[in-house]
């Protein structure tokens, strides 16, 4: 299996961004994460999501990846469907931006020689929405879709968020913070 099908392997939901320029260069950024990454697709498979609710945590990197872009593009649509021209979100921009939020999470994940994840050198001085813009930024990627990469993590709180970007902060920060409560 090539590098590519590997990420649409992972990333069925790719297949729902329309514009295939923007679907491309999406994929070209997993792939290149992933060249780069000590991990590999079946990796994300198994370790934890975060490093931040202990070891016990069972939810994996995809489980938990893939949630937030099923929920970012229901809820899309729902705000489409309700709020029309009011406040309209851009749902190709909106699923490219939930796939690529943590990408640089890749980066900034080691492993020990127990396969168990933990936060390395580089991650320790680049948080993965900096390196997720970059890889972003080096395939392509539209700002619009840089923008929520960079601003879905707290880093997001000192900038003016898109409505997609609020969608896709949200969607992540739902899908954690009772993990993160439940771990204290």
């Amino acid at each position: 299996m090539s590098n590519l099908e590997q990420v649409y392997d992972l990333w069925p939901e790719l297949l729902w961004i329309k514009d295939g320029e923007l679907r491309d260069k999406t994929a070209e950024t997993w792939r290149r994460a992933l060249e780069k990454s000590v991990l590999t697709p079946e990796d994300l498979h198994r370790i934890p999501f975060t490093l931040l609710c202990g070891p016990d945590l069972k939810v994996s990197f995809m489980d938990h990846k893939r949630a937030v872009v099923h929920i970012a593009r229901e809820s899309g649509m729902k705000m489409n469907e309700f709020f029309k021209s009011e406040l309209p979100v851009n749902m190709d921009v909106l699923i490219a931006g939930a796939i690529l939020a943590d990408v640089g999470k890749l980066l900034e994940y080691e492993l020990d020689e127990n396969g168990n994840s933990f936060k390395g050198r580089y991650g320790k001085l680049l948080r993965h929405p900096f390196s997720g813009v970059s890889l972003a930024e080096s395939c392509g990627v539209p700002a619009e879709v840089c923008h929520i990469i960079a601003a879905h993590a707290g880093e997001g709180d000192m900038v003016k968020r898109t409505t997609e970007a609020y969608i896709v902060h949200h969607a992540d920060f739902m899908t954690f913070l009772p993990f993160k409560a439940m771990s204290k």
